[in-house]
C-alpha cells in the first residue's frame, strides 16, 4: 500500500515548529506564498510558546 504524502500546509506548519524548536528566526521562512508562510509562521509561534514554559529543550 503506498503511503499519501501529507498536504503542504501542514508540511509548513510542521517544518516552522522544527524552526521554531531549534532557535532559529522567524525571518528564515523559506515559503513565500501567503497560505503555506502563514501556516509556517504559524507552527513557528507554537514552538516558541512550548518554548517559552518550557516544554522543549534546545
Amino acid at each position: 500500500m503506498k503511503r499519501q504524502k501529507r498536504d503542504k500546509l501542514s508540511r509548513a506548519h510542521a517544518k516552522g515548529y522544527q524552526a521554531g524548536i531549534s532557535g532559529r528566526s522567524k525571518e528564515n521562512c523559506p515559503y513565500q506564498s501567503t497560505d503555506i508562510r502563514s501556516q509556517w509562521l504559524g507552527g513557528w509561534r507554537a514552538a516558541q510558546e512550548d518554548r517559552s514554559i518550557g516544554l522543549a529543550n534546545r
